[in-house]
């Protein structure tokens, strides 16, 4: 059982094979036990589900600290804070997917539980890749920095238009390719039926399939930005990827409270547009002071005031404005 102690990725082996047993537990728990039936999620056990994940984010941040001392936690406590913070987007982005198809409220946490395994395994890929580039060639962490920075100036001055499933071009392949039904078919992801053409049975993709899809799809291109800003702040896989999947995990428990909330963050773009180009600059300005990197202290209560100050004056703007988002019912 030596093998356990190997280093793999900047963490003993035992301690990625404790993660992922654990966070698949907790997938399984919740889809095999809790909501073995298909049920509407109300915001009383939205919020509930999202304390638990968000205790044990922090709480993982102790055992962070207990074996790779302080800075290596506050590296994950500032990951995990963008990350979740980042991933707000994304919740207006699913509720658009999902009034889109019309998917009942009742197979949505089904759809984004499935829609997690995903999100584990194409993360895993795309960090193990980033490390590995980093590893060897150090430089190219000055061009995550730049693309952070450029990404926060164009948030700033982008338009704040609807997203439009209809024009999403994986929609228009999958459509194309393949059969797909446009008719629900209970929580049923595949269906068989007879062709109209040929009479024979053929497997249709649901609705709710395409929507997993496409909600998978929709993560893949917030990664892009997500995974970059946590490369700027350490590049220890471990830290990165665990910080990535519990931010992921409790944000996804509360879609179902912040559906219908999310206008409510009206200059939430905006703070995370200033976090990404403090994250990014941060890096260059550590090489003008000679430092190796900025204190990861200041690097947290710097993010913290900015996103505080996003989403009390989004809360303070919006206080009489009425949702403009519907999940589907």
């Amino acid at each position: 059982m030596d093998f356990l102690w190997v280093d793999f990725q900047g963490a003993a082996v035992w301690m990625w094979l404790a993660f992922i047993t654990a966070v698949i537990a907790l997938l399984a728990l919740d889809l095999g036990v809790l909501h073995k039936k298909s049920k509407e999620i109300g915001i009383r056990e939205s919020l509930l589900m999202s304390g638990f994940y968000m205790t044990l984010g922090i709480l993982f941040a102790g055992f962070v600290w207990s074996q790779f001392g302080q800075q290596a936690s506050l590296e994950y406590l500032t990951g995990f804070v963008i990350e979740k913070s980042l991933a707000m987007d994304n919740i207006f982005v699913i509720a658009m997917i999902f009034g889109y198809f019309s998917i009942p409220r009742q197979y949505q946490h089904r759809v984004l539980l499935y829609g997690i395994l995903g999100v584990i395994v194409l993360r895993g890929i795309m960090i193990a890749a980033g490390a590995a580039v980093v590893e060897n060639y150090g430089w190219v962490l000055y061009l995550f920095a730049a693309f952070l920075i450029i990404t926060g100036i164009k948030m700033l001055f982008s338009s704040s238009e609807p997203y439009d499933v209809e024009s999403n071009p994986v929609l228009k392949v999958l459509r194309k390719r393949l059969p797909v039904t446009d008719r629900m078919h209970g929580e049923r992801f595949l269906v068989r039926e007879p062709d109209p053409k040929t009479g024979k049975l053929k497997t249709y993709l649901t609705p709710l399939m395409l929507a997993l899809i496409l909600i998978e799809f929709a993560d893949l291109v917030f990664a892009v930005d997500s995974i970059p800003a946590i490369f700027a702040i350490t590049t220890d896989p471990f830290i990165v990827y665990t910080s990535n999947i519990f931010a992921i995990l409790g944000l996804r428990a509360l879609y179902f409270a912040l559906a219908a909330l999310i206008h409510r963050f009206a200059y939430l773009k905006y703070a995370l547009s200033v976090v990404l180009i403090f994250i990014g600059s941060k890096i260059f300005v550590a090489d003008m002071l000679g430092l190796a990197k900025i204190p990861p202290v200041v690097s947290l209560g710097v993010t913290l005031a900015i996103l505080a100050a996003g989403i009390i004056g989004s809360l303070g703007a919006t206080r009489a404005k009425p949702s403009q988002v519907t999940a589907a019912e």
